[in-house]
């Protein structure tokens, strides 16, 4: 059976390691953190996971957190003005079932206690490009699932297929307790997108962290913009007075749900942004080894349509499917493509949603939100488009596409 090291302790890194433990494969898996580490740390994303990513956890024994986390059964949609003015809000429903998220740190810490007593090895040690070197001719397979630090350098930035070369958003996020329910939806629990055009973006999602269920506020300003105004990483109880006080001014409906929360824990609340970018998926190491980079190594989304998570799980499995299907044949440069192009097939219709949906709305993207607002079928079509993006490809992207689909449901 071949012998697989994968760096990195994040979603895709321990689902393809866990799953890779369900085949009995000899899977090390080396962690920056233990799992203790990781419950002190700080909040690391959002990780709003949808229907079709929850069922291959579920498939795998996954799903941990099921009898805990909220179930958030729609996407709603508002669109306002940089006054304040609210033109728009509506609601779409997931047909394929409700999302959920769990904070990486619940959730990732757990997984790797998991994976020790699936009898994974497990190494608690950061990896440079150094040690990957001489560790790397011990192993049939290595495989990179780190998208921070020093390794990701081993991957090649792919032009044709990555537009923007620096950060297209200040992101800031705060985990917090005590939102009230939405008026138009009392008690209900979904996760909402806000849209004020050139100024700022605001998801509100419902999660589960270290002391229970929360809610995740979500940022993302255009840079040098009114919500560009966290780069000094303040103190979490600071963040999020700013982030009320903003909301007051340009999303006072949201400000209304918000006035009375509470930061979770003092590290619940993140601040960065970065360049989304797809890279080479083949990284050539000194001595001349090869290792192959997964999910946000190769392909990094800006987070604005929340499916970092969501690739990090289908690329995980993906990459399982090819390893089975390979066998005991050596993981050559051309396995490694191959692997990553079958992947590719998926993850082009996120990069390409997410590339979108940075820019300023296009006339028939503002229609089809516009008829959003009266048309159920719309509404629920484009909120699925978020856990099944290759849909979106028969009707959102293009206007030809769009208006034929309009009419069809008029």
């Amino acid at each position: 059976m071949p012998k697989i090291l994968i760096v990195g302790a994040g979603q895709s890194g321990l689902q393809l390691a866990l799953t890779l433990r369900d085949h009995d494969y000899d899977v090390t898996l080396m962690s920056a953190k233990t799992p203790d580490e990781i419950r002190a740390g700080w909040v690391t994303s959002t990780q709003c996971m949808f229907a079709n990513s929850l069922s291959i956890e579920r498939k795998h024994g996954l799903n941990l957190w099921d009898d805990v986390a909220p179930r958030a059964g729609g996407q709603g949609v508002s669109l306002g003005e940089p006054d304040g003015t609210r033109v728009l809000n509506w609601m779409g429903k997931w047909e394929a079932g409700p999302a959920q998220s769990i904070d990486q740190r619940v959730k990732m810490a757990t997984w790797l206690e998991l994976l020790e007593e699936r009898g994974g090895n497990v190494i608690i040690h950061g990896v440079t490009t150094a040690d990957l070197n001489s560790l790397a001719h011990m192993y049939d397979l290595v495989i990179v699932a780190a998208g921070k630090g020093e390794l990701v350098q081993l991957f090649d930035r792919d032009p044709s297929r990555s537009p923007f070369t620096k950060p297209q958003r200040a992101l800031s996020v705060s985990y917090v307790h005590g939102v009230e329910s939405r008026p138009e939806t009392p008690g209900a629990v979904d996760v909402w997108v806000n849209f004020v055009p050139g100024i700022a973006e605001h998801i509100s999602i419902p999660g589960y962290t270290l002391s229970g269920p929360c809610q995740i506020l979500y940022v993302s300003g255009i840079p040098g913009g009114p919500f560009d105004v966290f780069g000094d990483r303040p103190p979490a109880d600071e963040q999020l007075r700013r982030h009320l006080e903003l909301f007051k001014q340009y999303m006072p409906w949201e400000y209304e749900r918000y006035r009375d929360a509470e930061i979770t824990d003092p590290k619940g609340v993140l601040v960065g942004g970065y360049p989304p970018v797809v890279r080479h998926p083949v990284g050539e190491l000194p001595s001349g080894g090869l290792v192959l980079g997964m999910a946000d190594v190769v392909v990094a989304n800006d987070p604005i349509t929340g499916q970092g998570a969501n690739n990090a799980a289908k690329c995980a499995e993906s990459y399982l499917g090819s390893i089975l299907e390979h066998g005991d044949r050596p993981f050559d440069r051309a396995w490694m493509q191959a692997t990553f192009d079958r992947y590719w097939e998926y993850a082009q219709h996120v990069v390409r949603l997410t590339n979108t949906m940075l820019m300023p709305p296009a006339p028939h993207v503002q229609k089809i939100l516009g008829v959003a607002q009266e048309n159920e079928r719309v509404a629920n079509r484009f909120a699925n488009g978020f856990n099944d993006p290759p849909d979106m490809a028969d009707w959102f992207f293009e206007p030809e596409k769009a208006e034929a689909y309009l009419a069809s449901v008029s």
